[in-house]
């Protein structure tokens, strides 16, 4: 069976519901997928799309009607990184960023293009902000021996890896894929990048603290380490999603805040 986006996209329509669930008759697992032949970097647009409906159709490497996923150039890894940063996926504004870095820079060795992509769009926004307040307040700085997080978006890129829970960028009826509804992990093309692109990358770096940013992203983080795909210890828990719009960020934040720092100071120890 042919293993290429348009293949893959096509195989799981017949597979996914329009809610984005399985058929009960099948089974909940990403290894029908092999995610391994999916590389797009060529046809990355030259001129950056102002909206997720001007994306060229083979740029989508899955699209059933509700959820639609884009390849974006956001698969490098910081294999010395100190602190690993877990979103739940790339947004439609860190796309434009990813397209906008690899088209201004033709000609450059990928591997720094894609370097620069993820520096530039990590967590990008007032989000940056927000969590570099939240990771400074556990005293993160004085264990990676830095005056401020916000070192980590700059000069001191080196000790950070910024990721995903889901490595593409991924959409649900044309907006920004909040990481519900479907559940990633009982949506079979979904939890194929858990398994297959997250997983190898987290142990691609075994000596840094992860962090997973809300519970969306925990529970992924909580699923790797009951499948024994992640140790246990590695695991940051308790941290808010840095966003604005989340109402309940500082209250979480203030409650958990010193046990949080005490999982901090346990791991750097």
């Amino acid at each position: 069976m042919a293993t290429g986006p348009e293949s893959i996209a096509n195989h799981q329509k017949r597979m996914i519901s329009k809610d984005g669930n399985r058929p009960k008759n099948q089974e909940s697992r990403g290894s029908r997928f092999d995610l391994s032949a999916v590389n797009l970097w060529h046809s990355i647009p030259k001129v950056v799309p102002e909206s997720i409906a001007d994306v060229s159709k083979k740029m989508k490497i899955f699209d059933d009607g509700v959820i639609s996923v884009l390849y974006a150039p956001f698969s490098h890894i910081n294999n010395t990184a100190k602190l690993v940063i877990v979103g739940i996926t790339p947004g439609w504004q860190q796309t434009q960023i990813g397209y906008r870095v690899v088209s201004q820079n033709q000609g450059h060795p990928r591997n720094a293009v894609e370097q620069e992509v993820k520096r530039q769009a990590a967590f990008a926004g007032s989000m940056r902000s927000n969590l570099v307040t939240m990771l400074d307040g556990l005293s993160i700085p004085h264990f990676l021996e830095i005056g401020s997080t916000s070192e980590l978006f700059g000069r001191r890129f080196d000790l950070v890896h910024s990721t995903s829970v889901l490595r593409f960028p991924v959409f649900k009826n044309g907006d920004n894929y909040s990481g519900h509804s479907p559940n990633p992990l009982r949506h079979s093309f979904l939890l194929a990048m858990v398994e297959q692109l997250l997983a190898p990358e987290l142990n691609s770096i075994p000596k840094a603290l992860v962090i997973p940013l809300g519970k969306s992203v925990e529970s992924v983080m909580e699923y790797l380490v009951r499948k024994g795909l992640m140790p246990e210890g590695r695991l940051l828990r308790g941290f808010p999603h840095p966003s604005g719009a989340n109402g309940h960020r500082l209250r979480l934040y203030n409650s958990l805040k010193g046990n949080m720092a005490t999982q901090v100071k346990e791991w750097f120890k």
